[in-house]
């Protein structure tokens, strides 16, 4: 080759690498975050954020509020509770470099970008996200590119696979509702004046990691399984009442459930990037178990029947339900006349804990009555399980999160809510006189109506 020729393919290489480089790290910038396994680089973009400052932003529990720092983790954590949904080791090698690039949020329903963009034998993804958003959008979001970097990882794919929303939703409910007190960390909220106020690190752990889906469910038909393949906007943002969410969580689990479940929903994110629509690749990674949409649909009913039909245990009879739901609304204490005389015992009211035990005690009973009330509240007669489920949401509001974090060992133990208060004294005490009116009402009304409780009139 002569030098001219050999210089020109030397400037060109150059060039080329150069090129290469800049598309790689173009979503990164000097003061980004990466993640602990480096698949994870998160930045912002600077400037203010009206939607972050506003009062009904900080008051609102179900919003996450992102910094680089907490989302650099979370996202890690997200990932390893994903996979383990799907039958992923811990260690698994990764492919696709993941660049969250948080910006100013504008309104609670500001949408959600993902790039995908090739690069070498690898995809990479930009996900650009506001620094406030539901908890929902931001499952949504980290199980979307989760999922992609998954689909894509096979050598040579020539698009980016298409992820079924049913999948991206399912998995992000259930990871929520598993593992949501490490997946999701909030940032502390923005006072009136821009004043930082306690940290709010939202929780959607339960005994039942199906109990909402169970309590929507119960109310209203499942989706089928065309109507999950095709979700509207409004389904997946939440305006059917989660009806969707519940579906889309439910169908997820049920495959998880079948034999070699999960091995064959990572086979079904592998044939995606061959296929040019998902329908095609479930079919090719469920061949045991469906050959068409129809075997799907009876399928999928069956399993809604049983779903449904099944609850925590047997129902307690109405006047059962009334002593049971008042003895968890009671606080048993002991107390001394004086300091040689012998321990006294007496139960108190939810209203009298509230106002005179010291914050430890009160928040320790308070959020053991949060979990023993979400325990028995389905095995409740109507109208006390609407009831306890009332009690349960006003304790969780005056704690600050959404009433599923398990109790503390002990008074003082971790998970104090003394920084994350959002409901005050007073309104809570609210609440519970409201609720308590009503509890009253429908005492006496099963009162007159239990036999020999209905008087005869005279003759």
């Amino acid at each position: 080759m002569s030098r001219p020729r050999h210089g020109c393919a030397v400037m060109l290489g150059l060039f080329f690498s150069l090129a290469v480089v800049n598309a790689q790290f173009a979503f990164s910038d000097p003061s980004s975050v990466h993640s602990v396994s480096g698949q994870f680089v998160v930045s912002s973009t600077a400037g203010g954020a009206p939607f972050f400052r506003s009062p009904a932003a900080a008051a609102d529990t179900n919003l996450v509020r992102l910094e680089p720092a907490l989302l650099a983790v979370a996202a890690e954590r997200f990932k390893i509770s994903l996979w383990h949904e799907l039958g992923l080791a811990p260690d698994t090698a990764w492919s696709g470099k993941v660049f969250l690039v948080q910006h100013p949020a504008r309104s609670p329903d500001e949408p959600v970008n993902i790039v995908s963009s090739p690069f070498l034998n690898r995809w990479d993804y930009r996900v650009e996200l506001p620094d406030v958003l539901t908890q929902t959008r931001y499952a949504r979001a980290l199980s979307a590119v989760l999922l992609l970097e998954i689909a894509n990882r096979a050598a040579g794919s020539e698009h980016s696979a298409e992820v079924p929303a049913w999948l991206v939703d399912g998995l992000a409910q259930q990871v929520l509702a598993a593992d949501g007190e490490r997946v999701v960390l909030s940032a502390p909220a923005k006072k009136p004046g821009g004043l930082p106020g306690g940290r709010v690190d939202q929780t959607a752990h339960s005994f039942d990691p199906l109990i909402t889906g169970r309590r929507v469910l119960q109310e209203a038909p499942a989706l089928t399984f065309d109507q999950l393949s095709w979700p509207t906007d409004a389904q997946m943002n939440g305006a059917d009442g989660g009806l969707y969410q519940a579906s889309a969580q439910l169908f997820v689990v049920e495959l998880l459930k079948l034999k070699n479940g999960p091995a064959k929903l990572r086979r079904l994110l592998a044939e995606l990037p061959a296929h040019l629509n998902w329908q095609t690749a479930f079919f090719a990674a469920f061949p045991d178990d469906f050959s068409r949409p129809l075997d799907v649909e009876k399928w999928w009913a069956v399993r809604v029947v049983n779903f449904v039909a099944r609850s925590p245990g047997p129902r307690w009879t109405a006047d059962v339900s009334r002593d049971r739901l008042a003895s968890l609304l009671s606080v048993p204490v002991e107390f001394r006349a004086d300091s040689n005389a012998l321990p006294t015992h007496a139960e108190i009211s939810l209203p009298a804990a509230l106002q005179n035990l010291d914050p430890a005690q009160r928040d320790y009973v308070l959020r053991i009555k949060v979990r023993d009330l979400g325990l028995v509240e389905l095995r409740l007669a109507p109208p006390f399980g609407g009831l306890a489920d009332g009690y349960r949401l006003a304790l969780a509001d005056f704690l600050g999160g959404n009433g599923n974090r398990p109790a503390p060992d002990g008074p003082g133990k971790p998970h104090s809510p003394a920084m994350k208060r959002q409901v005050s004294i007073g309104d809570t005490l609210d609440k519970l006189a409201a609720l308590d009116r009503r509890r009253r009402e429908a005492e006496t009304e099963i009162t007159v109506l239990l036999p020999g409780n209905v008087e005869t009139p005279a003759p």
